[in-house]
């Protein structure tokens, strides 16, 4: 007897996703994550996670130990780059290859583009946006619970960043209102990325990967009209005239 075979449809999509490297040795690495996670609560939570170990020299018992580490601190690794097949055991993250540093994204030019986003409890709610080449335009504040995302350039938002709320930009990221919440420019390896804003109260702060929390910024820059540039693997900031 013949049956019908219905055909499976397999399609590729692309998502951003963030880069732990960890350094040796790894207890002195976790401390400094459990203090940027405690200065910024959630900023693991539920993200999609890949394990660089390129640089790191360590065998598989200590990579075992390392993901359960992170899987205690709710960082759910989704897999590794950069590591040498003898690491790898069955039931752990994948070996990743081949990542780029920004997704290849269409978006018709015709028509305004919505940015997604999620708050607890999967509520969602949209941010409208126009979108120019290299930029993008947000016309309203951001609120708590969202994310604007935007690998391909700069951000600008019109308006506050509420306490809870990011921007993530690859190119600069500019805020004309108050940022409570986190901005991370230069996402996919651009040092020349800059963050300015017209008041900083902001949660959290990275240029290409270098963080910046609360308690670490000038008590004189808070609450005041601010820019930000990597020197180094350092965050530089100034007041704005």
């Amino acid at each position: 007897m013949l049956t019908d075979a219905r055909s499976i449809r397999i399609k590729g999509r692309s998502f951003l996703a963030l880069m732990l490297s960890p350094e040796l040795p790894l207890a002195e690495w976790l401390a400094r994550l459990d203090d940027l996670a405690g200065r910024s609560a959630g900023f693991f939570l539920e993200r999609p996670i890949i394990l660089d170990v390129a640089d790191l020299d360590i065998d598989r018992h200590q990579l075992k130990a390392l993901l359960d580490e992170l899987a205690g601190r709710n960082v759910r690794v989704m897999g590794i780059e950069g590591g040498r097949p003898s690491l790898f055991e069955p039931g752990m993250p994948p070996a990743m290859r081949g990542g780029r540093p920004a997704p290849d994204i269409e978006v018709p030019a015709a028509e305004p583009a919505t940015v997604e986003t999620a708050k607890p409890a999967d509520v969602r709610q949209d941010v409208q946006i126009a979108r120019a080449p290299a930029s993008m335009i947000v016309r309203e504040p951001v609120r708590s619970g969202q994310s604007v995302i935007f690998p391909e350039g700069d951000v600008t938002v019109i308006g506050s960043v509420a306490s809870g709320a990011e921007v993530i930009a690859g190119g600069s990221v500019h805020i004309y209102g108050t940022l409570r919440g986190r901005a991370l420019a230069g996402s996919v390896g651009n040092t020349g990325a800059r963050i300015f804003c017209r008041r900083l109260e902001a949660e959290l702060l990275a240029i290409d990967g270098v963080y910046k929390t609360a308690e670490d910024l000038a008590p004189a820059l808070r609450g005041q009209a601010v820019q930000l540039w990597l020197e180094g693997d350092s965050i530089m900031a100034e007041r704005l005239n």
